[in-house]
């Protein structure tokens, strides 16, 4: 196994993390909103609607991943036109990621103190400037950590997305470290993975611990 290759490897990966967890923040961070706007007593309540979109993101969240991957094939190849490769991963990557990230961001919002709504409601805000000038401001250090567990899940996944060619680390300790009976590069391989998750963990606990003293 050369440098380059390892290089490449890892460049494919964080590749496949940054795109899927943008995905995942674009799609996923509104829909925790609306799950947790929705519930009983909040400010847009409904029961259809916190019942569809509660039932929509568990039953998304019990797919186990390995799973995903081989079950949305034919919607990956419609999508980008291929079922195989880095480009190909980021589509199960991304569906995976975004019902987590929904879950996690209701819990976030839930952690706020009900004061926060009923003062602003009180000075007549509506829903919307609730949101957007409330509860997302208030729970800001809370989404960074929720994006940061995001990414930290995504890079195990997308580990795993090279049982089925999806490139990236995965794919490198498959072909060079398991077919080959090569432990060396199996151990380079996860040795990069927690050089990789320690990074996206430190940086984002520190984005969050700045965020709280702002």
């Amino acid at each position: 196994m050369s440098l380059d290759l390892l290089l490449k490897s890892c460049f494919e990966s964080i590749y496949m993390v940054f795109v899927s967890g943008l995905g995942s923040c674009l799609f996923g961070i509104p829909l925790g909103i609306a799950l947790f706007v929705s519930k009983k007593n909040q400010i847009l309540a409904s029961e259809v609607r916190y019942h569809s979109l509660n039932t929509l993101v568990n039953g998304a969240r019990s797919v186990p991943f390995i799973i995903l991957l081989v079950a949305i094939i034919p919607f990956t190849r419609f999508v980008v036109g291929s079922s195989i490769g880095t480009h190909a991963a980021m589509v199960p990557l991304t569906i995976a990621a975004i019902p987590f990230m929904a879950r996690l961001i209701d819990g976030v919002l839930a952690e706020l103190p009900p004061g926060l709504i009923e003062a602003m409601q009180s000075m007549g805000a509506s829903p919307l400037q609730i949101i957007t000038k409330g509860l997302v401001p208030e729970a800001l250090p809370g989404i960074v950590n929720a994006i940061t567990v995001t990414l930290v899940n995504l890079i195990g996944y997308s580990a795993m997305a090279g049982t089925v060619g999806g490139g990236g680390l995965g794919d490198l300790a498959i072909r060079y470290g398991y077919q080959r009976f090569d432990g060396k590069v199996m151990l380079i391989t996860v040795l990069v993975l927690i050089v990789m998750v320690q990074g996206v963990q430190s940086c984002g606990d520190l984005l969050a611990k700045k965020l709280r003293k702002a």
